[in-house]
């Protein structure tokens, strides 16, 4: 794989030729930063580890620079730790067993900057090489502007490929805003209940992130069980472990659908609902 920026890299922890270990993809997971991955599509990880027909792949955009830090990375400059970030990914790639992690190494800027198509151009190619079934990435009502802009160009990419290239499934997934808020109808809700040594080791390689001052790995595991508990207010759990996401497919099955108007939808939906019920409750007083 050749990359827009010369430091990208293109990672396969067995050791497989690139071009077979892209083949093999059946899940993708897009996001713009070291570890948004293992937090949000824990989901496609498990679907795949240990499974000699499907295949989980990484994709991080940014390098991760910003970050950050606090304990024995206190005194760590930008450059610094870009390498320990990029340390990490590769060490939860194996431990995830990717078929491939890609590290794009964008700064953020370059993300949030709508006219700069060079991450578009990689990520096209990363798609077009793995023909995921599924991609995950980052939802659109998502409160980090990079996030948004990841799955902005995600969409901008799948929309650059002919019919027969692109996904069947694009799921937008949480990372820095829960979308417990969503409407139930419109959840897509992910079973995380499976391997949570899994689960914990792969959020515990950040450890850049979680001595830094921001403990992902106690939010996010609370964050799933929370889900599980909460998603339904009649009856017993089903699960041990929630993510929720929006379903973002319909945006690459019809190339005019603006993504604006589609995430506002969803938004609207929920409001109708609490005035609903908020109508039928008062009327009823």
């Amino acid at each position: 794989m050749e990359f827009k920026i010369d430091t990208a890299e293109l990672f396969v922890p067995d050791g497989l030729d690139a071009e077979e270990a892209l083949a093999r993809t059946t899940h993708m997971a897009i996001g713009a930063h070291q570890d948004d991955l293992e937090i949000m599509s824990y989901e496609g990880i498990l679907a795949c580890f240990q499974q000699a027909d499907q295949w989980y792949m990484g994709v991080v955009v940014t390098n991760g620079s910003g970050s950050p830090r606090d304990d024995v990375y206190k005194d760590y400059t930008d450059e610094e730790m870009r390498v320990v970030r990029r340390k990490e990914q590769k060490k939860a790639a194996v431990v995830g067993e990717y078929a491939a992690q890609a590290l794009l190494d964008y700064p953020s800027s370059a993300i949030k900057d709508g006219a700069n198509k060079d991450p578009v151009a990689d990520i096209a190619a990363l798609l077009t090489a793995g023909r995921p079934e599924v991609v995950y990435t980052h939802n659109l009502a998502d409160k980090h502007d990079t996030h948004v802009g990841v799955t902005v160009k995600v969409i901008e990419a799948i929309r650059r490929l002919p019919a027969e290239l692109r996904p069947m499934k694009l799921y937008g997934c949480e990372v820095w805003r829960d979308l417990d808020w969503m409407t139930d109808e419109d959840k897509v809700p992910f079973d995380c209940s499976g391997h949570e040594c899994l689960q914990a080791a792969l959020l515990g390689v950040f450890d850049s992130q979680i001595a830094g001052g921001k403990r992902y790995d106690l939010a996010t595991m609370g964050r799933r069980k929370a889900h599980a508990t909460y998603h339904a207010s009649h009856g017993t759990d089903e699960t041990t472990g929630l993510n929720f996401a929006m379903d973002l497919t319909p945006l690459i099955a019809d190339d005019g659908l603006d993504p604006a108007t589609y995430v506002k939808g969803y938004i609207d939906r929920f409001a109708q609902e609490v005035s609903e019920r908020l109508a039928k409750l008062m009327s009823s007083a």
